[in-house]
Order: C-alpha cells, then sequence, then structure tokens
C-alpha cells in the first residue's frame, strides 16, 4: 500500500478555490476508481469529484463548508502500487476513462468510438453532470441542451445514469436540442469573473423555479429572440365587453374577461399566418395542425405555469370563456393537470395585469413566437373622422411578439402582430353574445 494525496482539483480558467459541500465516502470506506468521493461548490457550478484511483480514504483533512484552495491536499488516500496515479492523470482524466468501470453497461454506436466524434462541451453550463453521464452522452450522441431537458432523480437534482437509459428507452422526447459544436479557438469565451453578490436573506430555489429558470436560459441560448411592437386602439373591444359582461355571466354563468377575446383574435390571426404556429426540429420545421393557445399564468407560489386552451380556432366565445375561467381557477388552486399545460404552439402572457405598459417575452420553448399584452390605458388620440382629424379619449394597447429569428423573419413576425392589432381594432361593437 502507498499513500496519495488527494488534491482540490482545479474546475476553471479563473477558479481559485472551491468549497467542500460534503464528503461521499467516510473515513475507512473503500473505493473503486471513478466512484464520486465528495461534492465541491465554486462561484460558478458544483462539482462530483470521482476517484482518481482504487483504494481506502484514509483521512480527511477538511470538513463540510470548509473553503479551500486549489491545489491544497485535502485528504490522504490508500492505494497499491498496481494503483498508483500522478496528480497530472487526476486533474486530467476523462470522463470516458472514468466510465470504464461501466462499459459493460453501455452500447456505444460505431461513430461514438470514432476519434472524430462531435466534442460535447458543458463550460457554459450551470449545471454539473458527472463524467461518466458526459461519457454515456457521447456515445449515444445526446447534446448538453438535451440532456440538460432530462428529468433527474438523483439527489439534490443530479442526473444519474439510470435516469439517460430511461430517457434513452422513451425515444428521446427532447431530441429536438442540438449538439454542441466542436471549440473554436477563435470564438468568443465567457470570462469567468468573480462578482460580489453581497448579503442579506438567502432563500433556495424550489423545484419549479429551478426548472423555470433552465427553462427560459435555454430559450435564450437556442432562440435568437427579436421584439416586434405595434400598439392597437381596444376602444370598441373595451365598450362592448363594459357593455356585455353582465348579461353574458347571467346567460352563461362564466366571467367575461378580456383573454377569451385576445385568445379568439390570436387564434384568427395565427391562421392568417400558420408559419408562427411551428416549432424547430433541427434543420427542419414542423407548422403545427392543431392551434393550441397557451396562457402564462402566475401560482400562488409566485412561480409561473402555462396552461393551455386546446384547438383554440374551434370554439366560439363561451367555450373559450369556459375553458379560460376553469385553467385559471386551477391554477389559483393549484389543481392543474398534466393534461393542461401540454401540447401548447403559440402562447399569450397578458402581462397588462401586472401593470405593465407592454413587455419583451422569452419564448415558450420548442415555439417560435410569443406575445405579450400590455396594459389597456385611456389616453387622447388623433383620430380620422368625416370632418377631418379629432383628438378624443380612446384605450389603447401595446403588443410586443417576441419570435425565433432563426425561423420567423421581420416580415412574418411583423405583419402578425399587426394582424393581432387589427382584429382587435376591428372588434364588432354590435356583437350578440
Amino acid at each position: 500500500m502507498s499513500k496519495f494525496e488527494l488534491k482540490m482539483p482545479k474546475m476553471g480558467e479563473s477558479i481559485t478555490e472551491g468549497t467542500i459541500i460534503n464528503w461521499l465516502i467516510g473515513e475507512g470506506d473503500r473505493f473503486e476508481e471513478g466512484d464520486i468521493i465528495l461534492e465541491v461548490a465554486t462561484d460558478k457550478v458544483d462539482n462530483e469529484v470521482p476517484a482518481p484511483v482504487s483504494g481506502t480514504l484514509k483521512e480527511t483533512l477538511f470538513e463540510a463548508k470548509d473553503v479551500v484552495p486549489v491545489g491544497e491536499v485535502i485528504a490522504m488516500l490508500d492505494v497499491s502500487e498496481d494503483h498508483k496515479t500522478s496528480e497530472k492523470k487526476q486533474v486530467t482524466k476523462s470522463a470516458v476513462e472514468t466510465s470504464k468501470v461501466n462499459k459493460k453497461e453501455l452500447k456505444p454506436t460505431k461513430a461514438a468510438s470514432s476519434s472524430n466524434a462531435t466534442s460535447f462541451s458543458i463550460s457554459n453550463s450551470n449545471t454539473f453532470f458527472s463524467p461518466l453521464i458526459q461519457s454515456i452522452a457521447k456515445e449515444q450522441h445526446i447534446s448538453f441542451e438535451e440532456l440538460a431537458r432530462i428529468p433527474a432523480t438523483g439527489k439534490d437534482g443530479r442526473l444519474r445514469k439510470s435516469d439517460v437509459f430511461q430517457y434513452i428507452e422513451n425515444d428521446r422526447p427532447y431530441k429536438f436540442a442540438q449538439p454542441t459544436a466542436e471549440k473554436d479557438p477563435t470564438a468568443f469565451r465567457i470570462p469567468q469573473l468573480t462578482f460580489d453578490k453581497g448579503k442579506g436573506k438567502v432563500i433556495e430555489m424550489d423545484r419549479m423555479r429551478q426548472m423555470i429558470a433552465d427553462h427560459m436560459v435555454f430559450s435564450k441560448h437556442t432562440a435568437p429572440h427579436v421584439t416586434a411592437y405595434v400598439e392597437a386602439d381596444m376602444t370598441n373591444m373595451v365598450n362592448w365587453r363594459n357593455a356585455n359582461k353582465k348579461a353574458f355571466q347571467e346567460k352563461y354563468g362564466q366571467r367575461l374577461t378580456f383573454t377569451p377575446l385576445f385568445v379568439e383574435a390570436v387564434a384568427k390571426a395565427v391562421k392568417d399566418f400558420p408559419n408562427i404556429n411551428a416549432s424547430v426540429d433541427g434543420n427542419t420545421i414542423i407548422v403545427k395542425e392543431d392551434i393550441n393557445i397557451g396562457m402564462a399564468t402566475a401560482l400562488p407560489s409566485g412561480n409561473l405555469i402555462v396552461p393551455v386552451v386546446k384547438n383554440a380556432d374551434t370554439k366560439n366565445l363561451k367555450q373559450l370563456a369556459e375553458n379560460v375561467n376553469d385553467l385559471a381557477g386551477k391554477a389559483r388552486e393549484n389543481k392543474l393537470s398534466g393534461e393542461d399545460i401540454k401540447g401548447s404552439t403559440f402562447t399569450i402572457s397578458n402581462v397588462g395585469t401586472f401593470g405593465s405598459v407592454m413587455g419583451t417575452p422569452i419564448i415558450n420553448q420548442p415555439e417560435v413566437a410569443i406575445l405579450a399584452l400590455g396594459i389597456i390605458k385611456k389616453r387622447a388620440e388623433v383620430i380620422e373622422t368625416e370632418a377631418g382629424d379629432e383628438i378624443a379619449i380612446r384605450s389603447m394597447m401595446y403588443l410586443s411578439l417576441s419570435f425565433d429569428h432563426r425561423v420567423v423573419d421581420g416580415y412574418l413576425g411583423g405583419s402578425f402582430v399587426r394582424r393581432v392589432a387589427d382584429y382587435f381594432e376591428a372588434f364588432d361593437v354590435d356583437r350578440k353574445i
């Protein structure tokens, strides 16, 4: 037996220290090469530190929550001469070597064994994947963007090997995520900066908030967002609703909010411009047959969820009001089912309910556009009449459409949002309920 010094590994160009989260192996316990010995946190990510050799943990020199400089000895290991390993191997050991202990459980493809296999990088991620997970992902051609969306069952939301294999068995439902391209030495690198985050009340993100954060970052990373703005004169719609909301509720037993009126107009505009009702799958565009309108809704916890009005273009105003009120009620009571939030093809976000004049919403992946509706506000406007231009009090609203510029150009995005505004402005004030 010989002694081996386990040192705090270097986990980034500008990382000079790490905080020990916890030891996963106790003193006196045996471990195999590739087993995770401890977890370390930096200001960027949490990392699992694999065993560079097989042996026994003789002594830990630091405890959980200790901050340790890179290169400092953190534990003493007892290893046999056959498994003696240099420090260089400890720092640069590849994911493929680490996973050799599990080689029999993997099913590598021919392309995966090639030396020219697509490189797999997690340098820009806030999620750490163990070397074994990275190795499986390489062999199965699973990109980081796709890997990040696999449901995780491990401790603290960590992705396990069984999660990845279960995902593969389910025919990879998030396969639209693209492989990470091989690094270009001339490309821009995000600087590894350390910020003073300040002091104050610390609030842990709940699981839903973490998923929302991941979804938003993924969307911004995947789709080049462009936002187009128009304003609409809502006077006719506002006056009609004010005059008919009481009668509507008495006749149908449903509250008449603006949302079903918005959904109705948006569904009509989607039919006029079907390419806005799409998703991207690699180099192909899938134009959806159904028009399912998602409505971004706040839960009592403050988290955001998107219940879906299915086949909105086939429903009359009464049916839309029933759907909208039912989904909003379920959201307030935390009773939305999986079916209620599945299958949206286009999303609207009514930021006006918070008093916002307008918004720049983030696209709800895998859709290609999202519409934000601002507050309806009265103001003096110049209008054209038979007698000439006049100043009148009108109810005005800003609309903003964020769209994926990979597949939606300015003409389509601008024409669509203008068409929605046209439907708002052309609302029939003599419409019967």
